[in-house]
């Protein structure tokens, strides 16, 4: 049966889960996330962790060093402080295929999953040997009371057991492998009250820049409806800085956020890197509009390590013409005395898929 093929690690639409630390693992840094439930969809931050990485122990979402990743990961758990070993990680993507089907509604679990085993032979390109495999029923399909919709989601295993294997080795308990994109949309759950109207009925671009890619998604009413990545991130800041100031990329790097660069860095530097991530943005943003039906977005939310950049939600705004904000998924949250509010503010952009995975303990 379907269900002896499935690994229990690659639990995408588990829903009953015990109380889960959410551990994004990008290309720079481990960011975990531990939240407690204060009420019906109200939640306190108890504590949160970021550890970098070591450069291109992780690229493009594969790992490469799993000794590396795991060190990091035991040190960062460490310093979080929980004694809360279950977490909930999550798979770029890239990695995962997704497809929604349309089947007969009142089957019994054993007819659906030879009926999903039979869709995924189609659409996956890959023996179902090779590949982790979960299914969800959406709800009633469309237009036909007697069909529901079934959301399919594969991975290959490598890459679900390269992060299993990770937190083994940290001594964590992995207890649910999501998608990087359904974290995201999770999170945004905590930013839209802070937009007008709750961001009800409008299209919001979520745009999550990281080292070397960057993550544009377009909301609406907190379903993502558009998605495109670009490559440009963080680290051309940092190339940029390399060649303006002959630095080592370790050099580079570490001036970057200690703001130890000349004075005609802001202007050389800086600003020209900020002109250049605004152009993307509204490259992104016509993408949308030739590649759907919409012609507008209501907002800009700005994620990930360049969101804080001095200025950058103003320079956005004013060339993308939509009023732009930067993203905290905290902003309506407790937080325990634990979290310290400054920092809190700072790290915030950098935590949304770790803050979506830990999420997950409440559904």
């Amino acid at each position: 049966m379907l269900k002896e093929k499935l690994d229990s690690a690659f639990a995408i639409f588990q829903t009953k889960s015990p109380p889960l630390i959410g551990v994004d693992i990008s290309s720079s840094a481990l960011k975990l996330v531990e939240l407690s439930e204060t009420g019906k969809g109200s939640y306190r931050l108890e504590r949160y962790a970021i550890e970098p990485l070591p450069r291109d122990v992780v690229t493009d979402g594969n790992i490469a060093n799993l000794d590396q990743v795991a060190e990091a990961l035991r040190r960062a758990h460490k310093r979080l402080g929980s004694r809360n070993r279950n977490i909930a990680m999550a798979l770029p993507t890239a990695m995962v295929i997704t497809k929604k089907i349309i089947v007969p509604a009142g089957q019994s679990e054993e007819e659906l999953e030879l009926q999903v085993e039979a869709e995924a032979n189609q659409y996956i390109p890959f023996a179902l040997d090779e590949v982790n495999l979960d299914f969800q029923i959406l709800g009633p399909a469309p237009n036909n009371p007697e069909e529901v919709e079934v959301l399919i989601a594969a991975s290959r295993k490598e890459k679900v057991e390269d992060r299993v294997a990770i937190a083994d080795a940290a001594g964590l308990k992995p207890r649910v492998m999501d998608v990087e994109s359904y974290a995201t949309e999770e999170a945004f759950v905590m930013i839209s009250p802070s937009l007008p109207a709750n961001g009800r009925d409008q299209n919001i671009a979520l745009v999550d820049i990281g080292a070397h890619v960057m993550h544009f998604y377009v909301l609406r009413n907190n379903q993502i409806l558009f998605s495109r990545d670009q490559a440009f991130g963080g680290n051309q800041l940092t190339h940029d800085i390399q060649r303006a100031f002959n630095l080592s990329p370790e050099e580079a790097e570490s001036a970057k956020k200690n703001a130890g660069l000349p004075e005609n860095y802001d202007a050389d530097v800086l600003q020209p890197f900020m002109e250049t991530l605004a152009l993307e943005v509204t490259r992104a943003l016509q993408f949308f509009f030739t590649s759907t039906s919409y012609n507008q977005v209501d907002q800009v939310v700005l994620a990930g390590g360049c969101a804080l950049l001095p200025g950058l939600d103003e320079l956005v705004a004013k060339r993308a013409g939509v009023n732009t904000i930067v993203a905290n998924p905290f902003a309506s949250m407790a937080g325990s005395d634990r979290v310290r509010p400054r920092q809190l503010a700072a790290d915030a952009p950098l935590l949304l898929i770790a803050c979506g995975l830990a999420m997950r303990s409440f559904e």
